[in-house]
């Protein structure tokens, strides 16, 4: 095919014949099932060295009518597949051609040519916008237009996928026109009146994607689209009730006030809906009921219709016929796991500070349906209103419970997974009778049906707290005992499903029990070892889970050898089994985590092969990522991160005896290397490790200190902060961490950290809790190693600074931040005059301070300021304070 084609009379490209054969034969072959697929793929690569290449495919797609169908759409999906990538660079005169040749395929006799040419123009428009290309909205509006039903199925195929993709390029204003969507919107509420269910489901699919962007047309027109969503309400299509359930939604949540005029109308339709044969159509409008809840919507409103939406909740949590669930309950445990069974696991990396994510795992499986809708429906209404729904739910429970017989076991679950979902928003009302929960709980433990037995221990998993408190009690012991063995003998459980939840109730429970656990240690120990041994790949996640929890919920008892005979011999032996690259690894250096901070120096025994091969799994996978293969490993940062947080979890555990292994090792230009990662994850880990090393052996850090201080006050000063905030927690973390060890060798980057850490400290609002309690610590201890430094600038951060002190709680960190604004205040009082009234409530945050020469220090700095303000000027400061802050400060003698 020659490279370039000689123009046709016409003046606009044409393809040749040679070349139009060749790539349609080989066209044929891709898509024939017997092909060489690698040969025909080194083939087109070929061919798309050239600059006409995917002219040649608009053609084919476009005008080869000889050809067979398939081929045709493969030209299109090779065309779309390549314009991703080389559009931009084409020559003009290519990127037009094949524009002009997409647009008259709106029309196309074919549904599958249609539907593939919108698809690339929805693509070109990613790539290119729609003002450069005037002709694709007078094309789309002109099909709109034609009352032809393939022309209009044709525009509305392409104008939905656009919508789909980027609604917001068609919600640009362009000087000189009006935004697009001014102008396909009032066609799109029209054709909600189609005759035609594929026109209405993509005409409202389309307005439906506006309604986040909610652009000033969608604004007005509102009343027009709800009278629209009313008459569709009941369309015989059950995809366009589906598209009004999403609508209505979507409103609730972005835009409630639309629809408080209507609200008993589409709380009355969503009652009937949540009922439809449909199941997708059920569970969208059982989404309304969540997103009801969390609107700012009054309660009112729902509180009439909840005697009628209870009982539908309730019976939509029973499971259907056709629920995966089923099947799988019924899964042997001995059967071993298949690959595509093993869920992907993500370890969040190490965290120094108070977190603010909160942790989510209550659900037990992870496909969502209209019975999790459901149940997770009825757990935020029993959030809001709490105990006065009990008398319309409890006689459906309790009747349901009441029933004995095979065929109902369905009906039996959904009630147990009722009283779980209900455990937190009525737990007042259902406190007086959870004696008689609990004991009829218990015995569901051995019901014969697999999903009563697995459902039941997620339910009292959820009563966990409730049970815990309880111990105090004789009878509130003994039902907490039965809780535990019950729970401990479905761990053994057959039944994959009954192992998995049994396992992640009990990991509930410990987190809850914590100490009280320590009688029973020897117990817990043998069932969670004798699981070990017993379970396939996808549950012995959760055990690892289950005994890191243990771990650390008993701390230091574990330290018993008869204990760590039962725990640490198979778990060692599972070690040595596993090689450097088995992603089974992952959990068990997780566990090996929590243990080493449990065990403390009761892990020494075990710690130099566990430290020793860390360090080779990130060197084999620093390799990796550069040469996978002289590594003969993939590169993989997970085990990166899970090595870096065991090395943490070490030096946690053993403190200063990690030393002679750390002296021993390449460990500080490893780590180094983890603290220049290009990923956000190692990174993070990384840090979370030198401000733990340099915690308990700076000295092994020393020759390396500057770089190190160096990558980390890097991570403080990115425009990408807010991206990566838990890698410039962790990094200002370890800087304020080796500061303390190092003293004056950090007087080199103080500066440049002092620069990074103010930003974060005047523009708190929007960056992370503990990113602003870290940058206050850290500012104050490098403050604390070099105050004639920092002192000059307070002036420019103490009324910032102070805020953000008065937040952190007691601590020794709060101890090292105040130690070093007295130590400024001494070298530098005129610095912190305009912000006195905010140091003043930074000293009365304190609930106490528990070092005595500090709280003199403090009493110093407040009692130089009283006498240093003449004239009445301390009684103005004073008086500027609330009454709490002046009662706290009595303490310093002032």
């Amino acid at each position: 095919m020659a490279a370039t084609v000689a123009a046709a009379s016409g003046g606009g490209w044409q393809p040749q014949e040679a070349g139009f054969k060749e790539i349609c034969g080989l066209l044929e072959q891709q898509i024939s099932p017997s092909s060489d697929k690698s040969q025909i793929w080194q083939q087109l690569q070929h061919y798309s060295m050239f600059p006409d290449f995917n002219n040649y495919l608009a053609f084919i797609l476009a005008r080869a009518q000889g050809k067979p169908v398939e081929v045709r759409q493969a030209a299109g999906l090779l065309l779309k597949n390549n314009l991703k990538t080389a559009f931009k660079s084409m020559p003009a005169a290519n990127q037009e051609y094949i524009k002009a040749e997409l647009l008259p395929c709106l029309g196309a006799a074919d549904r599958q040519i249609r539907s593939t040419s919108g698809t690339i123009i929805s693509v070109l428009v990613q790539l290119d916008g729609v003002l450069g290309w005037p002709e694709l909205l007078h094309s789309l509006v002109k099909c709109l237009d034609s009352n032809d039903l393939t022309h209009m199925e044709g525009a509305m195929d392409a104008l939905s996928k656009i919508c789909e993709d980027i609604p917001q390029v068609l919600d640009a204003e362009s000087p000189g026109s009006e935004r697009p969507i001014d102008v396909f919107l009032p066609r799109l509420l029209q054709l909600f009146q189609s005759p035609h269910a594929s026109l209405r489901k993509l005409a409202l699919g389309s307005v439906n994607q506006y309604i986040m962007l909610m652009p000033p047309v969608l604004y007005m027109s509102m009343d027009t689209y709800l009278q629209g969503l009313f008459v569709l309400a009941n369309d015989p299509s059950s995809e366009v009730r589906k598209l009004v359930c999403s609508a209505f939604v979507q409103l609730i949540e972005v835009r409630p006030n639309f629809l408080e005029p209507h609200l008993r109308n589409v709380i009355e339709y969503m009652l009937q809906v949540n009922k439809d044969p449909d199941d997708e159509v059920s569970l969208e409008a059982c989404e309304f009921w969540s997103a009801y809840c969390e609107a700012t919507l009054p309660p009112d409103n729902l509180r009439a219709f909840l005697p009628r939406l209870i009982p539908v909740l309730l019976s939509n949590m029973a499971y259907s016929e056709d629920d995966e669930s089923l099947l799988d309950a019924e899964e042997d445990g001995s059967l071993p796991d298949r690959d595509q069974d093993l869920k992907p696991r993500f370890h969040s990396s190490r965290f120094h500070g108070s977190d603010d994510a909160e942790d989510d795992d209550d659900d037990i499986v992870n496909i969502w349906n209209l019975r999790k809708c459901s149940a997770a429906a009825l757990d935020i209404i029993s959030n809001v209103f709490g105990d006065e729904i009990l008398p319309t739910l409890m006689p459906f429970v309790q009747s349901k419970l009441g029933t004995s017989d095979d065929a109902s076991w369905k009906e039996r679950e959904a009630a147990v997974l009722a009283l779980g979902a209900i455990a937190e928003g009525c737990i007042n009302g259902l406190y007086p009778h959870l004696p008689q929960i609990v004991a009829f709980l218990i015995p569901l433990l051995d019901d014969k049906f697999p999903l009563i037995r697995s459902i039941s221990c997620w339910t009292l998993s959820r009563f966990s707290k409730f049970i815990v408190q309880g111990i105090a009690h004789p009878d509130g012991h003994e039902q907490f005992e039965k809780v535990l063995t019950g729970l401990l003998r479905r761990i053994l459980d057959n039944n994959k499903r009954v192992q998995e939840a049994a396992c992640s109730a009990f990991a509930t429970l410990e987190e809850e029990a914590a100490d009280e656990l320590a009688p029973h240690l020897e117990i817990i120990l043998q069932h969670l070892m004798c699981a070990f041994g017993k379970y396939q790949r996808r549950n012995l996640r959760i055990v690892y889970d289950a005994i890191g929890t243990l771990a650390d919920a008993v701390g230091g008892e574990l330290n018993q050898p008869k204990y760590l005979e039962i725990l640490m011999t198979p778990l060692i032996a599972k070690w040595q089994q596993l090689s450097n690259s088995d992603k089974d690894l992952f959990p068990l250096l997780e566990c090996f985590t929590s243990i080493a901070q449990a065990l403390g120096s009761g892990f020494s025994q075990f710690s130099q092969p566990v430290f020793q091969r860390c360090l080779d799994i990130i060197q084999i996978q620093l390799l990796a990522k550069v040469d996978p293969v002289s590594a003969g490993v993939q590169f993989d940062k997970e085990f990166v991160v899970c090595s870096l947080d065991l090395l943490s979890g070490l030096t946690e555990g053993l403190g200063s005896g990690i030393e002679s292994l750390v002296s021993q090792s390449n460990l500080r230009d490893l780590l180094l290397q983890c603290c220049m990662d290009d990923g956000a994850d190692i990174r993070q880990s990384a840090f979370a490790l030198l401000g733990d090393l340099a915690r308990v052996c700076p000295i092994h850090l020393r020759p390396r200190l500057p770089e190190f201080l160096d990558v980390a006050a890097k991570q403080l000063n990115t425009p990408k902060l807010k991206e990566t905030i838990s890698v410039a927690n962790n990094a200002c973390w370890a800087i304020g961490e080796l500061a303390i060890k190092v003293n004056q060798d950090i007087s080199p980057v103080v500066m440049t950290v002092i620069s990074c850490l103010v930003p974060i400290l005047q523009h708190a609002e929007g960056l992370n809790k503990s990113l602003i309690e870290n940058s206050a610590i850290t500012l104050g201890r490098l403050a604390s190693v070099c105050p004639e430094l920092v002192s000059p600038h307070m002036e420019h951060f103490m009324q910032s600074w102070c805020i953000a002190l008065a937040m952190i709680r007691d601590d020794i960190e709060k101890e090292d931040a105040f130690r070093g604004l007295c130590l400024m205040v001494k070298a530098n009082p005129s610095g912190a005059l305009s912000s006195l009234v905010f140091l003043c409530r930074a000293v009365a945050s304190w609930h106490e301070i528990r070092s005595e020469e500090l709280h003199n220090e403090v009493s110093q700095v407040l009692l130089g300021y009283k006498q240093m303000l003449k004239n009445g000027a301390w009684e103005q400061c004073m008086s500027a304070l609330e009454p709490p802050v002046i009662e706290k400060l009595s303490k310093y003698k002032v």
